[in-house]
């Protein structure tokens, strides 16, 4: 049994689709994978959230929302305006321990970027993954900008002694521009180690099967793909 966090550089960056490439692998390999998303913003009850994205791309079936609040805000902001309780990150560690233990691979997705908050005492995705003393799997854009934050995001998650599973770029364009190109090698320097994947610009669009097929070629073996950063390398 294993426990794998996915969190982002920030919002958009292909978080969910990286989520859903790791499950999907997972359960072709026969597996017994479960996905968990902590808190859901953004979506009113009976609309489709990330978690619905994950069982249209991965076929994963095994899904878990602890909490929705309807306004595209951090789960802190969107809870107080909604004015409910906020979502429980200790709540949440104890109920992902007991799924682990019965799952082969329990994969956690963020919201927004590493330190975004949960509750107004600041609990962020990186308490929860000290708690479960899970490695987090970076999900970061290829363009401009992308270094800082993703140096930022490093930084942020070595000071509090996480173990980093990867970077991943969740999106790579079909025609990659001078920044895209340049930044692949500078991420890699940043993460001291191979890139660990990624995925095509619109792979979220794919149906199922074809979308295996991306998810082997654009994630590592470390998670069960072919991706070889060397031929990427640009």
């Amino acid at each position: 049994m294993s426990t794998l966090v996915v969190t982002g550089t920030g919002t958009g960056v292909g978080k969910t689709v990286v989520t859903a490439a790791v499950a999907a692998l997972a359960a072709a390999r026969g597996a017994d994978v479960a996905v968990v998303k902590p808190a859901q913003t953004g979506v009113t009850a009976g609309e489709d959230g990330d978690l619905d994205v994950v069982r249209r791309l991965a076929g994963v079936t095994d899904l878990h929302e602890h909490a929705r609040f309807p306004d595209p805000l951090s789960p802190a902001a969107a809870a107080r305006r909604a004015d409910r309780p906020p979502v429980d990150l200790r709540d949440s560690a104890s109920r992902i321990v007991e799924l682990a233990q019965q799952r082969r691979l329990v994969l956690v997705e963020g919201a927004g970027g590493l330190l975004v908050r949960y509750d107004e005492e600041g609990t962020t995705i990186a308490d929860l993954a000290h708690a479960l003393h899970a490695p987090v799997l970076v999900v970061t854009g290829p363009g401009l900008g992308t270094l800082n934050h993703t140096a930022l995001t490093l930084e942020a998650m070595a000071h509090r002694g996480l173990e980093l599973a990867g970077v991943v770029l969740g999106s790579w364009p079909a025609a990659p521009d001078l920044a895209c190109r340049s930044n692949v090698r500078d991420l890699e320097t940043l993460a001291a180690r191979p890139l660990g994947g990624a995925l095509p610009e619109g792979a979220g669009a794919l149906e199922p099967a074809e979308f295996l097929l991306v998810a082997r070629a654009g994630i590592g073996p470390a998670f069960g793909g072919t991706f070889d950063a060397a031929d990427f390398r640009p």
